[in-house]
């Protein structure tokens, strides 16, 4: 068995790690690696090679090609029909299926977290691809959604797109905004800021009081605390980094290329190894 990362730049991804070791683990004779793809325009033949060889069952794919993809593939299965959005492609004889284990593998982990906002407030910051998964996974919830944006356009089609009328778009300007943080049940970090290596800013802007008992998961998980769950933490509020979102989510994509069920321990204990290998890079 094959399966293949597409996206570019991935050569810092630590996936190869955690799949290898699921596929290990269960004494599948298996392979995950990378297959950078740097021209959009080289996607389809890409998909066209890797369908030639009978041996591969699948692949990942991440940014910037999680739209892209759609026109390639035969059919979008669960999430990825409503997200317009794919990060996993099953290999079904001759036909390509697309589904996003991103929601269920964000969901998956606030529940394992003890994070359960399901049908009451939340706030989100950013509105990029990330946040389209974490938002229809909110509202699918029951969960009324504050999304926070700096590109307010892209934030009103997000919440015109998937919102169901449950999600209301602000500015960092807006006054109200300190006291909807502190009647959230959760609050969620979908944008980049804080990743490796800009790890000394924060998404939470200094002039507004974060709330100290509102749960913060940031779907940044390098480093695996950023700023802001650090000062969430600080303030005596529960905090979870993106890498449990990570790992669940290439385990249902691995569960939906092999049909086997995946030991989280064995892949979570695989990404935590690579990471940390990474930061001493």
């Amino acid at each position: 068995m094959k399966t293949v990362l597409i996206g570019w730049p991935i050569r810092h991804s630590i996936s190869p790690a955690m799949h290898n070791a699921a596929f290990q683990e269960l004494g599948i004779h298996g392979k995950y690696s990378l297959l950078p793809v740097e021209h959009p325009e080289d996607l389809g033949k890409t998909l066209s090679a890797l369908k030639a060889d009978p041996d591969w069952i699948g692949a990942n794919v991440t940014v910037p090609y999680k739209e892209k993809v759609i026109d390639h593939l035969d059919r979008l299965e669960g999430a990825a029909a409503e997200l317009k959005a794919v990060n996993t492609i099953v290999r079904r004889g001759e036909q390509l299926i697309g589904h996003n284990t991103d929601m269920p593998g964000f969901l998956a982990d606030l529940k394992r977290n003890g994070m359960n906002p399901a049908g009451k407030p939340a706030l989100v910051i950013g509105s990029g691809g990330a946040a389209r998964a974490v938002v229809l996974g909110l509202v699918g919830s029951g969960c009324t959604v504050s999304l926070v944006a700096v590109i307010r356009e892209q934030a009103a089609a997000l919440a015109a797109e998937l919102g169901r009328g449950r999600v209301e778009v602000l500015g960092w300007d807006d006054p109200r905004l300190a006291a909807i943080a502190n009647g959230a049940a959760l609050i969620v970090n979908t944008s980049p800021v804080g990743m490796w290596p800009k790890t000394d800013v924060s998404p939470w802007p200094e002039e507004i009081p974060l709330p100290g008992s509102i749960p913060v998961y940031d779907l940044v998980y390098n480093p695996l605390e950023t700023r802001f769950l650090r000062e969430a933490r600080s303030r005596g509020a529960k905090t979870a980094s993106g890498l449990g979102m990570l790992v669940e989510q290439g385990a249902l994509a691995f569960e939906l290329w092999t049909g086997a069920r995946v030991p989280r321990a064995v892949m979570m204990k695989a990404a935590r190894t690579a990471l940390e290998g990474s930061e001493a890079a």
